[in-house]
């Protein structure tokens, strides 16, 4: 209990101490970011597993990969004119080489110019080249797409997704907080902590990432996490500090019990978070390990924000919290939290009235819309499949695509062999591209690239399909289990390797799935172990898990409704494909799992708080729930609406998850907490503080969250 006695001794010395509080947490945030400004951030620059990493370590170290390709699809009147009129102007710019085309479509109506382009080439440059060309050409449509155009159209989008999450998550906020509080400066103090806690997350990215390189998409989910959780723990402290100065406790009391309740309900909330995230880990995949990190560093440091500066700020405020009330806004709150107080009376009262039917329909309801999660199909499509269809270089890229098959996603096909055997791997090269090609596995053109010493080869052969389809899929599943075994898999001494996006979707999905059961165990028990702790009950921590699978298992079936059914592709302006990203559900199960603790350790505090007291389980259960109504309904709206925003991203990943987050927080405040949970708990009765008499003498009698 060791942690219970600083946590109280640390919010006791905030609150009397508040300006040392509070200038603490500002040199902690500016040296936070003044650290990540002078370390910089390390990018991921490749998470492949298995085959397919093991393919581009090859092709890396032998420098098989050859300088990135550029293309000007050509369309209308004059193809070969206007080919020839674009290779004379981007073979002027510096870096363009190995220029080739025009080579017309088999229906004659595009054609399209192929070059390479050396590294620091300028983008801007080519572009310019194009334009140039296509004002000499009225008749004629050029369009520039390629390896470059689409990386940087692709990591504009990821930049201007943050910066629209940034912009649009502190309005939505704080609207949302002026509807719950009624008052500027109330609703102000969660906006201002959760952005610290995400400033200083962003900034301990930095050196974090030399060690651990961070996917692209962390320092997005890092902003909506950390606005998420930093509001919600604010909110818990402040609605309790308020809601005892209405009932008459004197300020430094009022702020001492919500200290030593909020408090403990933030930590224990903030820990099981970590726990959850720390689940990532076990599927040992490095893009989901540097999302589990980016949200883990938030976490905490929303959880080390909320119990230093919320203490010493609530004391500086005192009454003066409520300032900045607009008389409408007051009479508008005045009204919500009556209106809200009863109804949630009357639904709790109904409920407890009648908990075998509320708990059988409730239970039902959550089955009903989890039933879709059964056909669930996930899949990692390529990194132009995840961007917005509408960026121009990409919508080129599916023309070009269109135009000439050939021009598909590739598979590279990495072989190393000893010194001498060259010719055999050139015939088994040759073996394997013409039955490949037969067999409607691959297109034209093939290219081969070696090394200087001819040791080492990679094979690069267009996929029939999309890339990110079923047929490209069954097309490297048959490379690698028939055509390379049988070709250049039977040269003495060749180590061979089957990459490319769509090897490495094989791949990567398999992982996931092969360590989807370990990661559910690893954030169960340690669930299980926190809330032990926490509560002092066996029942309560298994409750809590039954309720909380039943949660993320409805938000599967409504994502599973959305995005692999094409009626809400006009509604969220995506294309998709059928399928959820590989990674997203593991993704959403340790996220939900661990965010939906929030509002079952918020309400069940409260809750052992009363029968600490000396009231009944059902006295307790009933007004623990309405006290806390108000608070879980304004959280849960602070984080539908943050994570809705996910949905208006660019980005399919994003959007996804977006819709998995806010539907699943939807569900677990409204069917499971004010529904499932009061009618589970008033069946059981005493029976939820349950714990066995061997296990209560080594865990001592006091419960982590109760008096």
């Amino acid at each position: 209990m060791a942690i219970l006695g600083g946590l109280e001794r640390l919010c006791d010395w905030s609150a009397h101490h508040p300006w040392r509080a509070l200038g603490a947490w500002f040199a902690f945030v500016v040296a936070c970011l003044a650290i990540g400004l002078t370390t910089g951030e390390r990018s991921l620059e490749n998470g492949a597993p298995g085959e397919s990493k093991r393919g581009y370590e090859i092709a890396n170290h032998y420098h098989l990969f050859g300088d990135a390709t550029e293309e000007v699809l050509v369309q209308g009147t004059g193809l070969n004119t206007a080919g020839r009129r674009v290779l004379s102007a981007v073979a002027g710019v510096p870096g363009v080489h190995e220029l080739r085309g025009p080579a017309l479509s088999r229906d004659g109506r595009s054609a399209v110019v192929v070059f390479a382009v050396r590294d620091g080439v300028s983008l801007p440059r080519l572009e310019a080249a194009v334009a140039a060309a296509q004002r000499s050409l009225p008749g004629a449509r050029l369009a520039l797409t390629g390896d470059v155009s689409v990386a940087h159209a692709r990591n504009h989008a990821t930049a201007s997704d943050l910066t629209k999450a940034e912009r649009l998550s502190i309005p939505v906020t704080l609207v949302i907080l002026f509807i719950v509080f009624g008052a500027v400066v109330a609703a102000t103090i969660p906006v201002l902590l959760a952005l610290s806690a995400v400033g200083a997350a962003l900034g301990l990215l930095g050196p974090i990432s030399q060690a651990f390189a961070m996917d692209t998409s962390a320092k997005t989910v890092l902003v909506l996490i950390g606005m998420a959780v930093g509001v919600d723990y604010s909110l818990f402290y402040v609605a309790r500090d308020r809601q005892e100065r209405r009932a008459g406790v004197d300020p430094e009391r009022a702020l001492r019990i919500a200290s030593h309740t909020s408090g403990r309900t933030v930590l224990i909330s903030g820990l099981t978070v970590a726990t959850a995230l720390a689940g990532l880990f076990v599927a040992a995949e490095l893009a989901l390990s540097s999302v589990a990190v980016a949200t883990i560093i938030v976490v905490l440091c929303a959880v080390a924000g909320s119990v230093t500066v919320l203490p010493a700020v609530i004391s500086l405020l005192g009454e003066r919290m409520d300032r900045g009330r607009l008389p409408w806004l007051g009479r508008l709150e005045r009204n919500r939290v009556d209106t809200a107080r009863g109804f949630w009376v009357r639904v709790i009262d109904r409920v407890l009235r009648h908990p075998v039917l509320s708990a059988s329909a409730s239970a039902l309801v959550l089955l009903a819309l989890a039933t879709p999660a059964l056909s669930l199909h996930t899949s990692k499509p390529s990194d132009t499949a995840l961007a917005s269809q509408k960026l121009p270089a990409i919508v080129t890229l599916n023309e070009l695509q269109r135009a000439f098959p050939g021009a598909g996603e590739p598979v590279d096909v990495v072989v190393t062999a000893p010194r001498g055997a060259a010719s055999a791997v050139a015939a088994a090269i040759a073996r394997l591209s013409r039955a490949a090609i037969a067999e409607g596995l691959v297109h034209e053109p093939v290219r081969v690239s070696t090394n200087a010493a001819r040791t080492a080869a990679m094979i690069q052969m267009p996929l029939t399909g999309k890339g990110d389809n079923a047929a490209s899929r069954n097309a490297v599943r048959a490379l690698r289990d028939r055509l390379v075994p049988q070709t250049l898999g039977r040269i003495s001494g060749a180590s061979v390797a089957v990459t490319g996006k769509t090897a490495e979707d094989l791949d990567f999905t398999a992982q996931i799935r092969r360590g989807l059961p370990y990661v559910i165990a690893f954030v169960l028990v340690l669930a299980f172990a926190l809330l032990l702790f926490a509560f002092r009950s066996i029942v309560v921590p298994l409750k809590a898990i039954v309720l909380n699978l039943l949660s993320v298992g409805a938000a599967y079936g409504v994502m599973v409704l959305v995005f692999q059914h094409h009626w809400a592709e006009g509604l969220l302006g995506f294309k998709g494909n059928g399928a959820i990203i590989a990674w997203l559900p593991l993704f959403l199960f340790v996220i939900l799992f661990g965010l939906s603790m929030d509002y079952h350790v918020f309400i069940l505090s409260r809750v052992r708080e009363l029968v600490d007291r000396g009231e009944t389980t059902d006295d307790a259960v009933r007004e623990g729930i309405v006290q806390t109504a108000g608070v879980v309904t304004g959280a849960a709206l602070v984080m539908v609406g943050v994570f809705s925003l996910f949905a208006s991203l660019s980005s399919l990943a994003l959007k996804q998850a977006g819709v998995g987050l806010a539907a699943a927080v939807f569900i677990d405040a409204t069917i499971v907490r004010a529904v499932l949970l009061p009618a589970t708990m008033k069946l059981l009765g005493e029976r939820n503080w349950y714990l066995p008499t061997p296990l209560a003498r080594r865990l001592g009698t006091r419960a982590m969250l109760g008096h």
